[in-house]
């Protein structure tokens, strides 16, 4: 099994790529099955989850390659078996995204029950209500649901959905069922996440007819069928700002290209009153800190964006560890995210949890140790805290990382960082 070594105590200095959004990659591979035509993506991400995905679309018969540019080339024109098997995606929470794609074009689909990180549950009963506002009948059985149109029906029907809670892939899942729904659909409480807007601007390629996304409010006006495009995956705002907390927690000067400063606001706003001069130049980010000692620990509660992101609540945590004060965060979204607070004890931190409620108290120094990743983001959380830390730190498990970056390792060392894998 991969590990990380880690020699920390080097400030990362350069520039360093973020690669396309993987939150956007996945819903876009499947968007790519409502279509017959053929489909570019661009600047898709070199990730297991990515791969997982290809592997589930290549089982329903879709023909879809990978281009040594970043582009994968999609099309599903002979798709003839609308399932997603728990065998290829019990590792995956995204698979739960082929449901409203396979049911808008053929009228039934039969997906597992999605995996994916135990950092709390994700229930599907969301997904399931607004498809069934839709007309879909839908069962769950022996860990499958299985939806179907009812008897006659060729089409889904457009519905006003409001979702008792904001839900990322429900709203996914709802945007792409109803570009091939017969009428409008009026989806309330919509998520209005970057990777949603990114969807739309796809599907609107395809022919889609879609307004309000990036707002809680969205409409779909219904097409009989879309066709193929061209779309380029936008950049991953959580790249990105584990870059910008490891640049600001180990001191340096980086330009972050391709990264989204308006994707950030919430995350960066917090950088920069702990102390970071982060700032939009052309092409992406630039952010330069004097080190983690000269920080200002910063509380923060995470929420749906435009709020602090939960998935950058570990890495934010990291940073916290080793500046000035104390700070308190509040984790809204999943319940059980503070998984890595226990591995980051290890390494010296002083954190202390109480229910939704982790209170972190700097200390001067970390000190290298072997720690396991538990989920995505706490591995990166790990691999900041051991770029700051003395001697050596081994971080465990890291198939959690590769799930959700691209060749982290690599784009670390070429800012200077002395990592490996083992």
């Amino acid at each position: 099994m991969d590990k990380l070594l880690i020699r920390g105590g080097r400030p990362l200095q350069g520039e360093v790529p973020v690669s396309g959004a993987k939150n956007a990659a996945l819903p876009e591979l499947c968007a790519a099955l409502l279509t017959a035509g053929p489909v570019v993506l661009r600047n898709v991400p070199r990730l297991q989850d990515v791969s997982t995905m290809l592997k589930l679309i290549r089982n329903m018969g879709v023909v879809a390659e990978r281009g040594d540019d970043g582009s994968v080339r999609i099309d599903a024109s002979g798709l003839n078996t609308p399932e997603a098997p728990y065998e290829l995606v019990k590792t995956m929470r995204a698979s739960v995204l082929a449901l409203g794609p396979l049911l808008a074009r053929f009228g039934e689909a039969t997906v597992s029950l999605p995996g994916g990180c135990a950092i709390g549950s994700r229930p599907v009963d969301q997904h399931i209500k607004g498809l069934t506002a839709m007309g879909a009948e839908i069962v769950v059985e022996h860990g499958y649901m299985i939806a179907r149109l009812p008897e006659g029906r060729t089409r889904l029907q457009g519905a006003r959905i409001t979702t008792d809670m904001v839900t990322v892939t429900g709203t996914e899942n709802f945007l792409m069922a109803a570009a091939l729904a017969e009428g409008e659909t009026v989806l309330e409480n919509a998520a209005q996440e970057p990777e949603i807007s990114d969807l739309a601007e796809m599907l609107i390629a395809m022919g889609a007819q879609i307004e309000g996304h990036g707002t809680s409010r969205i409409r779909i006006q219904g097409v009989e069928q879309l066709h193929g495009c061209t779309h380029a995956v936008v950049a991953d705002r959580i790249e990105a700002g584990t870059f910008l907390c490891a640049v600001a927690a180990t001191g340096g000067d980086a330009f972050l290209r391709h990264a989204r400063f308006d994707h950030l606001d919430a995350v960066i706003e917090k950088l920069r009153e702990a102390g970071a001069q982060v700032q939009a130049v052309d092409g992406g980010i630039r952010v330069r800190s004097a080190g983690a000692g000269q920080l200002k620990a910063q509380g923060f509660r995470t929420t749906e964006y435009p709020g602090f992101p939960t998935d950058m609540q570990a890495q934010f945590m990291a940073l916290n560890c080793v500046a000035q004060g104390t700070a308190t965060v509040t984790e809204t979204i999943f319940e059980n995210r503070f998984m890595h607070v226990n591995e980051l004890v290890r390494l010296g931190a002083h954190i202390q949890v109480d229910g939704r409620v982790a209170v972190s108290e700097g200390v001067p120094r970390l000190s290298g140790a072997t720690v396991m990743a538990t989920d995505l983001r706490a591995s990166a959380s790990l691999v900041i805290a051991g770029l700051v830390a003395e001697g050596e730190t081994v971080v465990d498990r890291i198939y959690h990382l590769d799930r959700g970056y691209d060749c982290m390792e690599a784009k670390l060392r070429g800012l200077g960082a002395d990592i490996e894998r083992i």
